[in-house]
């Protein structure tokens, strides 16, 4: 992973940048990694947060790159089985293609050379590919040898979209709505006109999957709700989440269905007036469903859990000033980022804007700050926080020198 110093050796290089070393030594040595405020000018390829104290590196070289968003796996294996890669998207001409970045060497590949918009961050890890939606025609590339090949054509009455891969690759699966709902988003074209709108219409939505090696589609779960933000467990093949979309204090939001079996279950009831859970997301093992949970709706903050099986639940409190749009768990389990947050969000935090690191202790979570995030602009652009494989670092996309890059905080 992205090469990681020694403790003691991370110390010494921050000693001599902050100019704790003897001048003979400050003749004898270059320093290369500057201690300065992340954004608001034209950033270097590395430096170290002069608030954190933490090391940043850009991933995406001075073209830029988006990173996914938070619950979509981006990393494979490289070729050499040890090397990690990830998967950004990268604005080439007038249109978006994938890319790939070496974690430990930071060579980047072009996957896709696609003629026109496509959409899709969906990884198989197993098998190495990316798969992406354009027009009606669903795709996959080989992240290695960069072959693509056609995996299914929706028909013109059933016009879907995927969103997640199982666990064993062997299904994708999405939602299909009325054209009405294209309707919609045509004449309201932002997310404050377009959600309460689209919500309040009750369209039919339908849950769907498409075998990948036989293109065999089939409906799972119909309702006249806005069904959305599709994800299939990391762990079990045959589960589904799901959620009923909208105001967050007027649905119950997180579901799951078994693709087998049809069975169907809410995970989370809310309990109280104007309480709000969402932006879920499965733990590392698949037996937990991680979300945000606010009782009421920007009051009271938590990062709660609920065990798929059990139904057990876990909550840590969290400080108004340490919500996070998003959260995200490390490959270990024991610890979680979280990508902060600015004064119009929900919790309108008055010091929100970071990039956190959380460990459980208790029932509550203790943070530490990773970036210094005020020049980041939240609202066109969030964040997005994922752990790299080893768990060394925590990768976020941001414009905080007012471009689009992806970046790797270390911990």
């Amino acid at each position: 992973m992205l090469k990681s110093y020694s403790p003691i050796f991370s110390l010494l290089v921050f000693y001599l940048v902050i100019g704790g070393c003897s001048k003979n030594n400050e003749k004898s040595m270059e320093i290369t990694v500057p201690v300065m405020e992340s954004g608001g000018q034209p950033m270097p390829d590395e430096w170290i947060d002069k608030d954190t104290k933490h090391r940043i590196v850009r991933l995406t070289g001075t073209e830029g790159g988006r990173s996914f968003y938070f619950h979509n796996n981006p990393f494979v294996k490289a070729e050499n089985g040890s090397d990690d890669l990830m998967v950004f998207y990268r604005d080439v001409g007038e249109n978006r293609q994938l890319f790939s970045v070496n974690l430990q060497t930071k060579e980047i590949k072009q996957l896709t050379n696609h003629p026109s918009r496509f959409s899709g961050e969906i990884v198989g890890k197993n098998k190495k590919e990316v798969f992406y939606q354009s027009s009606d025609s669903v795709f996959a590339t080989n992240i290695i040898t960069q072959k693509t090949r056609l995996i299914y054509v929706f028909p013109e009455d059933f016009d879907g979209r995927i969103t997640t891969v199982n666990a064993d690759e062997t299904l994708l699966a999405g939602t299909y709505a009325l054209p009405v709902k294209d309707s919609i988003y045509a004449k309201n074209p932002n997310k404050s006109s377009y959600f309460n709108l689209i919500y309040e219409a009750k369209i039919p939505h339908t849950l769907f999957t498409i075998e990948i090696e036989t293109g065999k589609l089939n409906k799972l779960y119909k309702e006249a709700a806005w069904l959305n933000h599709v994800q299939f467990s990391p762990t079990d093949p045959d589960l589904l989440m799901y959620c009923h979309e909208g105001p967050w204090h007027l649905v119950d939001r997180i579901w799951t269905i078994n693709v087998k079996t049809g069975i169907n279950g809410l995970k989370h009831k809310r309990s109280i007036y104007r309480e709000i859970a969402g932006h879920e997301f499965f733990s590392r093992d698949g037996k937990i469903i991680w979300y945000d949970l606010q009782m009421p709706r920007g009051e009271t903050f938590f990062l709660a859990g609920v065990n798929v099986e059990t139904g057990d639940s876990t909550r840590y409190k969290l400080d108004r000033d340490l919500w996070s749009i998003h959260f995200n768990i490390s490959p270990d389990q024991k610890t979680f980022a979280g990508d902060g947050g600015d004064s119009t969000q929900v919790a309108h935090a008055k010091n929100g804007r970071w990039i956190y690191h959380f460990t459980p202790s208790g029932d509550s979570l203790v943070a530490e700050k990773l970036v210094n995030m005020q020049h980041h602009g939240y609202r066109p652009l969030e964040p997005n926080v994922h752990f790299s494989p080893d768990g060394k670092w925590v990768i976020f996309r941001s414009d905080l020198d007012g471009t689009v890059h992806s970046y790797a905080v270390e911990l």
